[in-house]
């Protein structure tokens, strides 16, 4: 059994996605990042760094108890672990699987979350950062959409951890102030990914 520490953000809906789509058996824990729940001493513990998502695996290597923080870092190993054709095998696959996973991790998360904060959510209007984080995105929206235009799925040929990953962000496009249709082939790409039954539930996974 796994346990999921994480709550309804871009980088918790990666993990049960991923999850869904393994068809591992967990339990989903709710962390209210916006109670503060991310600094408790349990929590810590699990994620040293205090950010969600978080997983224990009873079942880790060696059959002994593992725990993981980082998002990326649990997409690779909850795919090592089931063998999923998620993250490929062949070495030219799975290093264009990664290097995408890595786009994701440095650069889609971080400026996504940025435009979320200056735009949506900061206490006082800041010109400044609204434009230097809306800029980017679109930028890195028009990198997507350059690889989807020619790729059905932004690794290559086959369905991957790199979408899992960057799904999640771009179903806040409307967070970052961003029409879809302007990028046609991420459109295409999301909704193809939106239908899949694993991704839906994903989505939804509540957390208690």
């Amino acid at each position: 059994m796994i346990d999921l520490y994480s709550w309804s953000t871009p980088n918790g809906r990666k993990v049960s996605v991923m999850l869904e789509e393994t068809g591992l058996e967990y339990r989903a824990h709710g962390i209210n990042i916006t109670k503060g729940d991310q600094h408790t001493d349990d929590f810590l513990a699990i994620s040293p760094n205090g950010k969600i998502p978080a997983i224990v695996d009873d079942d880790g290597p060696g059959g002994e108890p593992i725990s993981l923080f980082e998002s990326g870092a649990i997409l690779i190993y909850l795919a090592e672990k089931t063998g999923s054709p998620l993250l490929p095998t062949d070495p030219r696959e799975r290093y264009s699987v990664l290097q995408w996973l890595m786009f994701q991790m440095g650069g889609v998360g971080p400026t996504y979350g940025q435009a979320h904060h200056f735009l949506k959510f900061a206490k006082e209007d800041v010109p400044y950062g609204k434009k230097r984080y809306h800029d980017e995105t679109k930028r890195l929206y028009g990198v997507m959409d350059t690889r989807l235009a020619s790729s059905p799925f932004i690794a290559g040929e086959t369905y991957s951890i790199a979408d899992i990953s960057i799904y999640p962000w771009v179903a806040r496009f409307e967070f970052h102030q961003v029409d879809l249709g302007e990028f046609p082939a991420v459109k295409a790409w999301f909704d193809s990914l939106s239908g899949r039954p694993a991704v839906a539930k994903g989505m939804v996974t509540g957390f208690e």
